[in-house]
């Protein structure tokens, strides 16, 4: 325990005697300060303690806007400047990913620095039209409560969009802020915060439950028990891989002499698409329920209640469209073809498989047989919370997604300080000097 704590005393030690590091996690220390304090200044006309309420009674925490303001931190809830989050960014960036997938000349502009910057100069567009509409979306969302908005009308909904979009414009600054001055992966670590924000309000919320008897201590007990397991569960699966070795052919030195091949592995992820394929699922379950808020249509409540949140219908079609998004984002983000010319190009192999077309299938093989129990492990996260709270009956609901993220960023931030360290010949925070991926090493011919 001792030697534990010296390693850890010593890794933050270096943290500071690392300029360039240090510099980068204080912007975006400052940065992160300017956001949360963004996300307490409520725009104008709008009843911030009547809309908790709502989301409160209606208990959207398995709907869009209970997941949109789970990535808010609770700023949609409670109507501050800061609304729409990260969010129009980032479903921007996910729009020209696909973009990239289906359009030939997206995807070959991805692959040179004018082209990636033109991207980004889309991706600045698409946020800025994305939450022009969705803060307009949101100014009629709030007209339609009761009690919400006191003066509602077009000169409401126009304020309201211009504070929304102003607002979500600043936050996608902050995210590149981060990105590219501080330690990376800017909007991950706005979500990030947004969610660790809300873990202590929810512990003193639960020991509440206790003392009042809506909870009882056993029960306590066993939900500790399996939040203990589950992130045990999600940081094994977070790091795991399929290892795919990889050899470098034998060459000709001086005098004759041959250099011996080199050998390395090549980490499949297992989760390679993180928590995408959770926030598609659940964005488009919610469709019927949005409808039939807005249309009011009898037939559409009928659909709504068939797949309200626990309802045999929800959990099936939840569990179907997480395992097909899990397959679709990762055929979007991951091209096994540019990785077997990239592997050849450099000379690279695998043993027992011809390089070029035949190690993009053979690749491709590998990466579909791993994404099945990747995408079963996201369908129980996703669900989760629902069993939990149906088996303990407890008033409240454990997020396995918000847990998923949590674990996923934290890791991949550590990552990148330990890359940091390691460029100026510290330690890093891992005993071993990296974040290893587990799984068995790659086999021919077989998985």
């Amino acid at each position: 325990m001792a030697q534990s704590q010296s390693n850890a005393a010593t890794a933050v030690a270096n943290i500071f005697r690392t300029p360039e590091l240090k510099d980068k996690i204080i912007w975006t220390l400052l940065c992160l300060l300017i956001y949360r304090i963004g996300a307490h200044v409520t725009a104008p006309g709008v009843n911030p303690v009547a809309l908790i309420d709502f989301f409160r009674n209606q208990q959207n925490g398995g709907g869009l806007l209970g997941l949109y303001d789970l990535f808010t931190g609770g700023q949609l809830s409670r109507a501050t400047v800061f609304a729409l989050g990260i969010m129009p960014y980032i479903s921007s960036s996910i729009f020209l990913q696909i973009a990239a997938a289906v359009v030939p000349q997206v995807d070959k502009m991805q692959k040179d620095e004018e082209g990636r910057k033109k991207i980004n100069q889309w991706t600045r567009y698409g946020t800025l039209l994305l939450a022009a509409v969705q803060g307009w979306g949101f100014a009629l969302f709030t007209e339609s409560l009761s009690g919400v908005v006191a003066n509602p009308g077009f000169g409401f909904r126009l304020e309201t969009t211009f504070f929304l979009t102003t607002g979500a414009m600043f936050v996608m600054w902050l995210g590149e802020q981060i990105t590219e001055r501080g330690i990376g992966n800017g909007a991950s670590l706005m979500i990030f915060f947004s969610i660790v924000e809300r873990i202590w309000p929810g512990i003193g919320q639960t020991f509440s439950f206790v003392s009042t008897g809506a909870v009882g201590a056993f029960s306590l007990l066993v939900l500790a028990v399996i939040m203990v397991a589950v992130v045990a569960g999600v940081v094994a699966v977070t790091v795991a891989a399929r290892k795919v070795l990889v050899q470098i052919p034998q060459r000709t030195m001086a005098r004759g002499r041959q250099r011996e091949a080199s050998r390395s592995f090549i980490p499949l992820r297992i989760n390679s698409s993180g928590v995408m394929p959770i926030v598609f699922a659940q964005s488009i379950i919610v469709v019927p329920g949005a409808i039939a808020q807005f249309s009011g249509n009898d037939r559409a409540r009928a659909l709504a209640d068939m797949f309200a949140p626990g309802s045999a219908p929800y959990l099936v079609l939840s569990a179907l469209l997480i395992v097909f998004f899990t397959y679709f984002y990762t055929s979007i983000i991951f091209n096994p073809i540019d990785l077997a010319e990239n592997l050849k190009k450099q000379g690279g192999f695998i043993p027992g498989v011809k390089p070029g077309a035949r190690t993009a299938e053979y690749i491709d093989d590998v990466v579909s047989k791993i994404t099945l129990p990747g995408a079963i492990f996201l369908t129980l996260i996703a669900l989760l919370p629902i069993w939990i709270t149906r088996a303990m009956n407890v008033p409240f609901n454990f997020g396995g997604t918000s847990l998923l993220i949590v674990v996923g960023v934290a890791l991949d931030t550590l990552t990148q300080m330990q890359q940091h360290l390691l460029l100026r010949k510290y330690d890093g925070f891992m005993k071993k000097g990296r974040v290893r991926f587990r799984g068995r090493q790659g086999s021919v011919g077989g998985f």
